[in-house]
């Protein structure tokens, strides 16, 4: 590909503008690597398109049909995992995302996931428009009886992941998860603080060893 400008070479072209930039032969040419017997990566790359018509012919190639037409074992290998790892991504659908319709489905998620810890930890469950997570993120850790954290934090974080809604958690290493006066109050500042952000605060979690408490369930979301 010497005889290319940088700016045409497939690998300098995918840095510069992504790949899709990149026609299927130069996608391709990144897969071979490099060429071989004078010919470049690109030119062994138009060559099996060529032969093979295109795309489609590629992902039904097995490898010993690739080594026929002059690709080595090591880069008949890459093309055809390659072609396999394209396909894997369109015919596996993602996996559901938790929809979080009622407090025991906060619950389910965040249990096993945050109520073990030997210290306090606040944090914040993500949801898009539908309530359903896009993920959980630890906020801040204090120590076996005290921890807290900041409007400013909370909603930082929901605004650069896009959240439409939001549930509080934090657990008690204590295993007893009924809330305190200051959690009654951090949940009444982050719900006033939500109405002006219009992000939702939906519910507020507390951990405890294996049980939980919702204040949605206390009806203390209110102000």
């Amino acid at each position: 590909m010497r005889t290319l400008t940088p700016e045409d070479r497939p690998r300098e072209k995918l840095a510069a503008h992504g790949p899709g930039a990149l026609g299927d032969n130069e996608l391709l040419a990144l897969v071979v690597g490099h060429g071989h017997g004078g010919a470049t990566a690109l030119d062994v790359a138009n060559r099996l398109m060529a032969e093979l018509g295109g795309l489609r012919g590629l992902s039904r190639v097995p490898p010993a049909a690739l080594r026929r037409r002059g690709v080595g074992p090591v880069t008949a290998g890459r093309i055809v995992a390659a072609v396999e790892l394209g396909r894997r991504s369109v015919v596996r659908a993602a996996p559901a995302r938790l929809q979080v319709a009622a407090p025991v489905d906060a619950a389910r998620y965040l249990l096993p996931r945050f109520a073990s810890a030997d210290v306090e930890q606040c944090g914040v469950l993500l949801l898009d428009a539908r309530h359903r997570v896009l993920h959980a993120r630890v906020l801040t850790r204090g120590t076996a009886d005290a921890a807290t954290m900041h409007p400013r934090d909370v909603f930082r974080e929901a605004a650069l992941a896009g959240a439409a809604a939001l549930v509080l958690f934090h657990n008690h290493p204590s295993g007893d998860p009924l809330p305190s006066p200051e959690d009654l109050a951090l949940t009444q500042r982050m719900v006033a603080a939500g109405e002006v952000m219009g992000i939702a605060v939906v519910d507020h979690v507390i951990l405890g060893d294996s049980t939980y408490c919702s204040l949605r369930d206390l009806g203390k979301l209110t102000r």
